[in-house]
């Protein structure tokens, strides 16, 4: 992943679209302070606080609003839609120009967007991109790659045949929609000597590890899981654990991991030897991203699909709809490619979770 555009004091977009620049603005712990103005008065509502990536991302966000001169008030919706409908009210009431959002409920949220649209207050979704509704611009990575690329690591360790488990996140969420039909598909197609079960957890740990559980218990034989976000990390390392199967990859027991995010325990957990691989997620990029596109659609500014000089591209995927489709490269123990496609060594100094 090309983590220069970090460094980047602006967002400029090739097809015509303008640098977005920023500078100074502060937030306090009740919401927000800052010498931006209330011209860029922008509400951010953090969708959950009890994973590590997404406490990451609210780490970054107030480093990135106070560059770019955004002021902030913020919000916890912790995972729950009737909360985010709230806070998109709170917001409206303290005056704010744009939002930004992760809605975990991507069909649910539509009437919100409306009456955020009527309002003429732009809105920014980033990670997840809403069933219906119109959005400014959707900041994530192509889920969709998540899943094909999980499905290659696998396909590709246990030599085309075997048993994998994979534990989905929620199905009401375009994320989980995405991870699961393209890993089922890329194991249809390129594996079908592997057996899949998919296990619903609606992102939730304890169903995830009690679900994986139950499946080691019927299916002892298993040799490869796929977690389709870190919120399963724990409960698959004790269950591993529980069944002596914390063995080198060398050993005929071993059963691969792939995970999904890209957080510093899990480019530790590969170090170890614990798991395997996991997707970098990128926590860092989506706060950066997501407020240098709510404070240029506060300032008036649009773009066009094309490529950015992020190392990303922006895509139409639907009419009115665009995406900036961020890089997510797959981590690996030794960098090699995987099926002929590149992969990042889980101590690589781009990555943002070796970055602290």
């Amino acid at each position: 992943m090309k983590r220069k555009a970090l460094l980047s004091a602006g967002l400029t977009l090739v097809l015509g679209a303008t640098a977005v620049l920023g500078a100074g603005c502060g937030e306090d712990a009740g919401g927000s302070t800052g010498s931006g103005g209330a011209e860029l008065l922008a509400g951010v509502d953090y969708p959950r606080s009890d994973t590590d990536f997404w406490n990451s991302y609210i780490g970054y966000v107030p480093r990135f609003a106070d560059e770019m001169g955004v002021e902030l008030k913020t919000t916890n919706s912790q995972n729950d839609i009737a909360n985010l409908i709230s806070n998109a009210q709170t917001f409206m009431s303290q005056g704010v120009k744009g939002v930004v959002m992760a809605p975990q409920d991507t069909a649910a949220i539509a009437p919100t967007l409306t009456q955020l649209e009527d309002r003429k207050i732009p809105v920014v979704t980033i990670d997840t991109r809403p069933d219906t509704g119109k959005v400014f611009m959707v900041v994530r990575a192509d889920n969709r790659a998540y899943g094909t690329k999980a499905c290659q690591f696998l396909g590709t360790k246990l030599g085309g045949r075997g048993k994998v488990v994979m534990l989905q996140g929620g199905l009401d969420s375009i994320n989980g929609r995405d991870r699961t039909e393209a890993f089922n598909e890329c194991m249809r197609s390129n594996f079908p000597g592997i057996t899949v079960f998919g296990e619903a957890t609606d992102w939730k740990a304890d169903v995830a590890a009690s679900k994986l559980q139950t499946r080691f218990a019927s299916d002892p034989d298993i040799k490869g899981v796929y977690m389709q976000s870190s919120f399963a990390l724990s409960g698959t390392l004790q269950i591993l654990k529980q069944r002596g199967l914390q063995v080198p990859p060398s050993d005929p027991r071993h059963v691969f991991v792939v995970s999904n995010d890209g957080i510093p325990e899990e480019l530790k957990n590969i170090g170890d030897g614990l798991i395997d691989a996991t997707v970098s997620q990128p926590a860092d990029l989506y706060a950066r991203y997501g407020l240098e596109y709510v404070k240029a659609a506060i300032e008036g500014k649009t773009f066009q699909p094309g490529p950015t000089d992020h190392g990303s591209t922006i895509i139409q995927v639907r009419e009115g709809m665009l995406e900036d489709q961020l890089p997510a490269p797959l981590v690996t123990a030794d960098g090699a490619p995987i099926a002929g496609e590149p992969t990042v060594k889980f101590d690589d100094a781009s990555l943002w979770g070796n970055n602290g």
